[in-house]
């Protein structure tokens, strides 16, 4: 018999789950506090749940952690996990992984950059996950054990959603992983500590901003429409101008942040004209700039720009009213860019497999 996941579920599911295998509501708090406060590995450690109980959630359920299945260090303490995924039927996709990306900071702070989907829809010109093509979305459970079974969970002081995947496009499930990282009976995290990114996706990204309350976080990469639409298609469903527009109907001058996230292209958009326009589109919204280096990927024509242009940039943006930071690069040398080591995981993983059936074909030849 298959067994179901637990780690996704809600308290009030998880209560569910106890009553539905005759035990006491209770059973499902308790069970909640070992999955979300101590993040256990199998039921044996359950201890306030009686012997049988135990034995009797083992015959039906699975925790649901899944431990990376490789890593890479970079000299900068970043390290880039490489996680396994389910398929539909709940068993492991030997095919298909989920980057995740650690990147320790200074003053003992820690970020973790999840994965919400299997490669991605988007196609952004300067993204590899989106030259992998989508092959499916994460489940929470999927979403929630890169938190759960990273080796250095118990450093996590941020979350942010940006590895592969677009949030919007999987809104529901990215819903359901920021509703247990917050809520009281899970990891209890104040929203402020998650920031969700999107390119912007009509009616989901409205959803999301009344539905929750974690840090919002756009990807912007041009001001310019037509440019915008060649680097990023999506532009074509919902213009940035449509973007901006939502966003001024909320509130990010108190508890929730707003980011806009540029990636500066050498000689594309890192032009003084380019500033401008993008100081008239984002007059008035109280949010910060963030400029981002571009990762070189292969069979790409972008090149990033140079620390002077990007400076000149920032020093423009400043000038003009906002705070804008260049982001600090991390992990150039592991390839810390979404989709790089899984696709090359991938890659060779398809090698291998035309290797074995060109040998199985010679071999029937023969």
């Amino acid at each position: 018999m298959d067994k179901k996941i637990l780690l996704g579920l809600t308290l009030d599911e998880l209560k569910d789950v106890a009553k539905s295998l005759g035990m006491p509501a209770f059973t499902g708090s308790q069970i909640a506090k070992w999955l979300y406060e101590r993040h256990v590995r199998s039921f044996d450690e359950m201890t306030n749940i009686s012997k049988q109980n135990r034995q009797i959630l083992s015959d039906h359920y699975e925790i649901g952690c899944m431990e990376p299945l490789e890593h890479s260090n970079s000299k900068d303490g970043t390290i880039k996990y490489l996680f396994p995924v389910r398929t539909t039927d709940g068993n492991l996709d030997r095919k298909r992984f989920v980057e995740t990306v650690y990147i320790p900071e200074e003053g003992g702070h820690a970020t973790l950059c999840v994965s919400c989907e299997v490669g991605c829809k988007m196609n952004c010109l300067f993204c590899q996950t989106g030259k992998q093509g989508f092959h499916g979305y994460l489940t929470a459970a999927d979403i929630l054990n890169q938190v759960y079974s990273l080796p250095e969970v118990d450093n996590l002081t941020n979350i942010v959603y940006m590895g592969q995947g677009e949030p919007m496009d999987n809104l529901d499930n990215v819903l359901r992983s920021t509703q247990i990282l917050t809520a009281p009976y899970g990891w209890a995290w104040s929203p402020k500590r998650i920031t969700v990114s999107s390119v912007g996706i009509k009616d989901k990204l409205e959803r999301f901003l009344e539905e929750s309350d974690c840090q919002v976080a756009i990807s912007l990469h041009s001001p310019i429409h037509e440019q915008r639409e060649q680097l990023m298609p999506a532009e074509k469903g919902m213009t940035i101008e449509q973007v901006v527009e939502l966003l001024r109907n909320y509130d990010f001058a108190h508890q929730r942040r707003l980011t806009f996230e540029y990636i500066v292209f050498g000689g594309l958009n890192d032009s003084q004209a380019h500033a401008r326009e993008l100081c008239r589109l984002l007059k008035g919204l109280d949010c910060h700039v963030n400029l981002i280096r571009f990762h070189q990927i292969p069979n790409v024509p972008l090149h990033g720009a140079s620390p002077e242009r990007m400076e000149s940039f920032r020093d423009y943006l400043t000038a003009h009213g906002f705070y804008c930071t260049i982001r600090a690069s991390r992990g150039e040398d592991i390839e810390a860019a979404c989709g790089l080591l899984s696709t090359k995981r991938f890659d060779a993983q398809r090698k291998d497999a035309a290797l074995k059936n060109k040998g199985a074909a010679l071999k029937n030849k023969e």
